[in-house]
């Protein structure tokens, strides 16, 4: 685990324009870099929290406010909001891209950037821009939408009449500029994004109101097969909660450790009952059912599946989860893969036994899970590292 050792304002410029932001860095030379960008309207505050846990895992962070990019009185970089506009933040994140490749502790060869929401949509097309200096992408429910929006004349929950723009528009937080309509109105962004070549992670929620999943399943569909990773939360919104935070992260930190999403299972809980109660001592079996659709798995759990949670005090003290899948290899070979899945220190850690010869290797290897509730269920992530299908 690393610490921050150095954390501090920074600015860098672009236009004439002064872009004020902060450094997160852990102690360490050649450092890889990543650069985390805001939504409409937010600003750099919004992302401290991600980018200390990212320098817990050795990576410098930086986030930053874009000009013009933030709500009244709440950035802190020069520019108006009514000259803002998605390539006016890309030039924005491009100069902050140039400050941290030539800062001596960073290696300019590993920088990743992260965005959330219209950050994201930025960061897509940053990277696009500059495809040999971004080492990978990281897109949080981004605005993919944007354009749409646009030749909507529906900007930002903004109403206007495509063929009479206004010089200034209202939208829900902030005012923005004709210039911002002219920049997106005839942009397919599927196409502006595609010239990126590395690895992406989208992330986004089923119940997202402001950016509907559809534009990132087409991002994914968009991107070269096995480039991309989509990954779908169930029942988020546009914006985490702090339980979904905390799943995001360690799914965030998988991809930048190159695992791989091997199984994707979909737990239905079926029922529970009381197995052992004695003082503040509680024993609860919970019963489920469920099933995995992935690239390298296809089946459902057997009958018999059992989550077995300890409470003392009311507190949840332990889970252990033990399961087992029925299904198909990605060689076609019918198997069944036997988990069981615990907390330790932490972390999910599961254990799996399989007969399957082309998924043999996950009975050695160190697995981690990520668990993502929902109404009546969850959707279990498992991890790992994937051998050279040679």
């Amino acid at each position: 685990m690393h610490t921050i050792i150095d954390e501090r304002d920074f600015s860098c410029t672009r236009d004439g324009l002064t872009i004020r932001g902060r450094a997160f860095i852990p102690a360490g030379d050649h450092l890889p870099a990543i650069i985390v960008s805001h939504g409409f309207g937010g600003n750099a505050k919004d992302l401290y929290t991600y980018c200390q846990t990212l320098v817990s895992w050795g990576y410098a962070a930086y986030c930053f406010d874009f000009c013009g990019g933030s709500a009244p009185g709440q950035g802190t970089s020069d520019g108006a909001t009514t000259e803002m506009t998605v390539l006016t933040e890309r030039a924005d994140l491009l100069a902050v891209m140039d400050y941290v490749k030539g800062l001596d502790a960073v290696d300019a060869d590993k920088i990743t950037l992260m965005g959330f929401s219209q950050g994201g949509f930025v960061s897509a097309l940053a990277a696009a821009k500059r495809p040999d200096e971004v080492e990978a992408l990281i897109l949080i429910y981004p605005a993919l939408c944007i354009p749409d929006h646009a030749r909507e004349g529906a900007l930002a929950g903004a109403s206007y009449d495509v063929n009479d723009v206004p010089e200034v528009i209202d939208c829900w937080n902030m005012r923005i500029g004709k210039g911002f309509h002219e920049a997106v109105v005839e942009m397919d962004p599927f196409e502006q994004i595609v010239a990126y070549k590395g690895p992406v992670l989208l992330m986004h929620g089923t119940a997202d109101q402001a950016v509907p999943y559809t534009y990132a399943v087409k991002a994914q569909e968009s991107y070269a097969p096995e480039q991309c990773h989509l990954q779908l939360i169930q029942e988020a919104g546009h914006s985490f909660t702090e339980t979904q935070s905390a799943s995001a992260l360690v799914s965030i930190q998988q991809f930048l450790l190159g695992k791989k999403e091997i199984l994707t299972i979909q737990v239905q809980i079926t029922g529970s009952e009381g197995r052992k109660e004695e003082g503040s001592y509680k024993q609860i079996a919970v019963f489920f059912t469920g099933n995995s659709d992935t690239p390298y798995f296809t089946g459902a759990i057997l009958p018999g599946a059992e989550d077995v949670q300890v409470y003392s005090a009311d507190q949840l003290v332990s889970m252990r989860a033990d399961y087992t899948l029925e299904g198909t290899d990605y060689a076609g070979e019918e198997c069944r893969i036997h988990i069981i899945n615990q907390n330790v220190n932490g972390e999910w850690k599961p254990a799996i036994e399989t007969g399957s010869k082309a998924l043999a290797f996950l009975n050695q290897e160190d697995l981690t899970a990520v668990l993502e509730g929902y109404t009546d269920g969850l959707t279990v992530r498992i991890y790992s590292a994937v051998p050279d299908r040679g």
